[in-house]
């Protein structure tokens, strides 16, 4: 059984809404764009070196129709790794329409999402999941995900789609290396599915070192 990863940019309030560019998803947002002045040397590799090993993509229709319009007309170049590979991987898009799949190797997931992914992950060794923020809360929800590496930036912005939204599932996860700063503060994190859901406990009882107040 392979892994599925979900790649993720968020801000420090966790705001995930269109880091790309102000066309990405502009509905509601004028902060489309906002990683760009924060991107560096550092964390470019970082997700370059987040990529290898890719032998399929799981997007949302947005992120999609975003990447069929850019990924098959790079050649060479700095983005050129990239584009190969994108272009050169089998691409599965999860949308409750009838997306356009003009980009080779493009397959239109069925209403059986959970199935679909679960095959997707039968099929392939490490499948990622690249922006398709709502793709990504349903991952999330329905625990249908591997690795979470997640770049978290240095603004808050307090408005925007955020990576968890209400309902999301209680779950556990494990850090699976240490954190990794780049030149510009932003953090990258990466976490892996962990059993069992979040516990409880009491800060104030015998031997957890805080004084009793009473």
């Amino acid at each position: 059984m392979g892994l599925i990863h979900i790649e993720l940019f968020a801000t420090l309030d966790l705001v995930g809404q269109a880091p790309g560019g102000p066309d990405e998803d502009p509905a509601g947002f004028s902060f489309g764009g906002w990683q760009a002045p924060l991107l560096d040397e550092v964390t470019g590799a970082q997700v370059a070196a987040a990529y290898e090993g890719t032998d399929a993509l799981l997007l949302g229709r947005r992120t999609y129709d975003i990447f069929a319009a850019y990924w098959p007309r790079q050649k060479g170049g700095e983005d050129g790794a990239i584009a190969t590979l994108f272009n050169g991987v089998p691409k599965y898009v999860a949308s409750r329409g009838r997306p356009d799949l003009s980009w080779a190797g493009s397959t239109h997931l069925g209403p059986d999402l959970a199935g679909a992914v679960r095959e997707i992950r039968d099929r392939h060794e490490h499948v990622k999941v690249v922006g398709s923020l709502n793709l990504v809360q349903t991952l999330l929800r329905e625990k249908l995900f591997d690795r979470l590496d997640l770049w978290v930036h240095p603004i808050v912005l307090g408005v925007g789609k955020k990576v968890f939204e209400d309902g999301a599932v209680p779950t556990n996860l494990a850090l699976l290396e240490p954190p990794a700063t780049g030149a510009k503060g932003t953090v990258y994190l990466r976490y892996g599915l962990a059993d069992g859901t979040p516990g409880t406990g009491d800060m104030s009882a015998p031997g957890r070192g805080v004084e009793d107040s009473a």
